[in-house]
């Protein structure tokens, strides 16, 4: 009787606590509704789509750290960074230039962008996504080198889970 007790309270339990999922085992409109939670606030999102066609024309800024952006960034971004973040980094940039930042799904990113907007900077827009809807679109990432890599920091496992394409590194 106690055995066939344990069986039923086994099964109730894995039904109430399903397996968690890894590493590309997300659905898009599950990374989509999270990356948006992600990036509340107010600075207008550029699609990864949008970006390849307008890429050429945009001061691209990585607010990642320094870490995040040299195991990979996306070509010709600039490391603004985030924890230690300063305008500094951006003094050289004209305030009127179309400025997109980015990070690994869009937080930082998006607040980095609000502080820009609230000093001043006209045309800020955010990367939806981030670097990791960059990656799993199977867009090119270069390293510290400017050599194109598979690799994206996955910023820590609760995170780098959302990364489809590419390998997850947290070095």
């Amino acid at each position: 009787m106690y055995r066939y007790s344990y069986f039923i309270l086994a099964i109730f339990l894995l039904q109430c606590f399903p397996t968690p999922k890894v590493a590309g085992q997300f659905t898009q409109a599950e990374f989509d509704e999270m990356a948006l939670q992600m990036a509340k606030g107010k600075v207008k999102d550029m699609t990864v789509q949008e970006l390849i066609q307008v890429k050429e024309t945009v001061i691209l800024l990585d607010a990642r750290e320094k870490e995040e952006y040299e195991i990979s960034h996306i070509p010709g971004a600039i490391w603004v960074g985030y924890d230690d973040f300063s305008m500094k980094r951006v003094k050289d940039i004209a305030k009127d230039k179309p400025v997109v930042t980015y990070c690994s799904v869009g937080y930082r990113s998006e607040r980095i962008g609000e502080k820009l907007q609230r000093k001043g900077f006209k045309n800020v827009q955010n990367l939806e996504g981030s670097i990791f809807r960059w990656m799993n679109e199977g867009q090119e990432v270069v390293d510290k080198e400017g050599q194109t890599t598979n690799k994206v920091h996955g910023f820590n496992e609760d995170w780098g889970k959302w990364v489809k394409k590419g390998v997850v590194v947290y070095e």
